[in-house]
């Protein structure tokens, strides 16, 4: 049995103290019930207030933005959403970091875009961040998973259910956990 066995986790010693969530605790707060209220909430269909909502705490929101119910995002100041975007119901948006969403972007039902991990190779667990960007035309298919420090480029498609660990290349479709190029996203007439 190797050595590395007997160390154990001791989360006792996990301390983020020196992470900055941004904005005042007051904004924090206020942000915490308007994300229930008006995000969370799948009684309100109405993107164009939640547009609105998002920009009044610092979100950077283009047009024609569309915003399902029952969406979660985290902090809406590390948020930035290009123009004529569309995010799915049950989309979390875990944006301990920046999240970049460039135009014409599709979120699919139950994707997740997860800025922070923890290091599981030291006891105390420390929180681990990476910005996400999703770069324009992009497609995160229904329940899959966008992790810390990944960029999604132009065009490319995380197929349903799949984990994107890794940068995916432009107008090519992954798929599988992790993901994998399976084949060219051609976007041709027919």
């Amino acid at each position: 049995m190797s050595q590395h066995h007997n160390i154990r986790s001791d989360l006792s010693t996990f301390d983020n103290s020196w992470y900055q969530p941004g904005g005042s605790r007051v904004k924090r707060g206020l942000w915490y019930f308007t994300n229930i209220l008006f995000f969370l909430n799948p009684w309100n269909p109405f993107s164009g207030l939640k547009c609105r909502l998002l920009r009044a705490f610092g979100a950077n929101i283009g047009v024609g933005v569309i915003i399902k119910p029952s969406v979660n995002i985290k902090y809406p100041w590390r948020l930035h959403v290009g123009d004529h975007c569309w995010i799915g119901e049950n989309v979390w948006i875990d944006n301990l970091a920046e999240v970049r969403i460039g135009n014409h972007v599709c979120l699919s039902q139950g994707a997740m875009l997860l800025t922070g991990n923890h290091n599981y190779k030291i006891p105390s667990f420390d929180l681990m961040l990476g910005a996400i960007t999703l770069e324009d035309g992009s497609w995160i298919g229904a329940q899959s998973v966008v992790c810390p420090g990944v960029t999604i480029s132009s065009h490319a498609i995380l197929a349903v259910g799949s984990v994107a660990t890794k940068d995916l290349d432009p107008y090519i479709i992954y798929q599988g956990n992790p993901a994998v190029a399976v084949r060219t996203r051609d976007m041709t007439d027919q």
